[in-house]
């Protein structure tokens, strides 16, 4: 006899429970996959995941610190009680702290000459939903300019440049811009980035110069 006529007259509920009885294990099974699956990405979150990053932060205070005051060599590579970038990289892999630390380390490549290690670790740095998004299309742009790669380097420099809330690094990358404009002969383009200098971050660092870049491309207003 077929399922559907051995529940011929009985209610709703009723043919819920003969279903049942007839799926109990498929259903049981696929239930329990279920709340392993969930509780296993609790467990992992609240548990391995949770300490990892706060143990990767606090690793990533001296190097943070030692960045800050341009010591290039022992942000990257610490002290003999700090990691540096690079160790923080290695041993808290796949975490957050460490995919932060793959920019830090590009940044210092960059300041210290080394285009190719920063290239490499600029790859690795996942920026989407943090704050380096703006700035990693800054770096790859200078890494475009050190290997006289001009097209690229400003295709990067006006991503670098999208937000206009960011007084820090967006007129520093408008003055990167204007002078790959400059060196490819774009003066109308230069001019445009140099005033957007002058007229949105006046007291910017860029901003201190910007009269006489405009100068000597033969604006005076």
């Amino acid at each position: 006899m077929s399922t559907m006529q051995s529940t011929e007259g009985l209610s709703a509920m009723e043919k819920f429970s003969v279903l049942y009885e007839e799926k109990k294990k498929s259903i049981n099974t696929a239930l329990a996959v279920i709340v392993l699956a969930v509780g296993g990405f609790f467990a992992y979150k609240y548990l391995v995941a949770g300490p990892k990053e706060e143990k990767a932060a606090l690793k990533m205070m001296r190097a943070e610190q030692y960045y800050a005051m341009d010591s290039l060599n022992l942000a990257l590579n610490g002290d003999a009680a700090n990691p540096g970038f690079l160790r923080i990289i290695k041993q808290f892999d796949g975490s957050a702290n460490a995919n932060l630390a793959h920019y830090y380390a590009a940044s210092c490549y960059m300041k210290m000459g080394d285009s190719k290690s920063a290239l490499k670790h600029l790859q690795d740095f996942d920026a989407h939903g943090t704050i380096f998004e703006h700035p990693k299309a800054g770096l790859l742009g200078d890494i475009y300019m050190e290997s006289n790669d001009t097209k690229k380097a400003i295709d990067q420099y006006k991503t670098a440049t999208a937000d206009a809330d960011d007084d820090v690094f967006t007129p520093m990358y408008l003055q990167r811009l204007a002078i790959a404009y400059e060196k490819s002969n774009q003066t109308d383009e230069a001019i445009k980035a140099y005033k957007r200098i002058r007229d949105e971050y006046p007291r910017s660092p860029s901003g201190r110069d910007v009269e006489k870049a405009l100068a000597q491309l033969g604006v005076l207003d």
